[in-house]
């Protein structure tokens, strides 16, 4: 006799090979490609992984200096985001259509500060001992270029530091590599922002640069124009700008632009 539960199991069966089928076309999302500047590595890492746990689209990261990764994006790069340390190298871009302007939003502020190796002994009391010969070398993001190395050179030239402290400088590729000159004991002091100083174990702030002695650091944050992967880009850069990932970001040591 045939068991009576078999056409009820075949049809079981059936659906579960239905869902099967049509499962990954439900789950599967895009790949969003962000630029984004390398100091925001940690606190863009955790808002991904928030973001991820509600949407089926992926974040993907390509973290460097803000001129670089502009550089990179005006050459074509596949960036759906991009996140810079300043405004200047958006602006570079919007100028030249890469951005949907309208998408375009000061999200982030930072600050500079002052560090020496943590062992270190030197002491800095002042501004103006940079310029003694305590410190050999002094380690900045490339001020030619890079948001965090521009910053720290007007900084420099508004408390009338910079020519003489101009021979000591050891330009770094970006301001996680002026960070790591630091903790390695390479130079005897660097300038980096806030929230770099703050990730590391091997360094100490010696000096907090007043925000009203430096430039205005913003993070401006947009859409990039042509994006491959509009929509999902879309959906996290409206996740970026909520009140979700503003608490991310404050965590992190940035302020956050309302």
């Amino acid at each position: 006799m045939r068991p009576r539960f078999l056409p009820r199991f075949t049809s079981f069966l059936a659906n579960l090979l239905t869902c099967l089928l049509i499962a990954p076309q439900i789950v599967r999302g895009d790949t969003v490609m962000v630029f984004a500047a390398v100091s925001l590595a940690e606190s863009l890492s955790d808002a991904a992984r928030e973001y991820e746990s509600k949407s089926s689209d992926r974040i993907v990261f390509n973290l460097g200096a803000s001129s670089l990764l502009a550089r990179q994006i005006s050459e074509g790069a596949p960036a759906d985001l991009f996140f810079s340390a300043d405004e200047a190298k958006m602006d570079g871009l919007e100028k030249a259509g890469h951005l949907v302007p309208s998408t375009r939003r000061a999200r982030l502020s930072n600050q500079l500060v002052i560090i020496t190796p943590k062992d270190s002994g030197i002491d800095l009391p002042s501004p103006a001992t940079l310029a003694s010969p305590i410190v050999h070398h002094l380690a900045l993001a490339d001020p030619l270029s890079v948001p965090a190395g521009i910053y720290a050179k007007a900084y420099l030239e508004r408390q009338k530091l910079w020519t003489a402290v101009e021979p000591k400088i050891v330009p770094a590729e970006n301001v996680r590599a002026a960070l790591a000159l630091v903790e390695s004991g390479e130079v005897e002091a660097g300038i980096v922002y806030r929230t770099d100083a703050a990730i590391s174990k091997r360094v100490k702030v010696v000096l907090n640069v007043p925000v009203d002695q430096a430039p205005a650091i913003r993070y401006p944050v947009a859409l990039i124009s042509g994006a491959a992967h509009e929509k999902a880009a879309r959906g996290f850069l409206n996740f970026l700008n909520s009140a979700e990932a503003a608490t991310v970001f404050r965590r992190q040591g940035f302020g956050v632009i309302d």
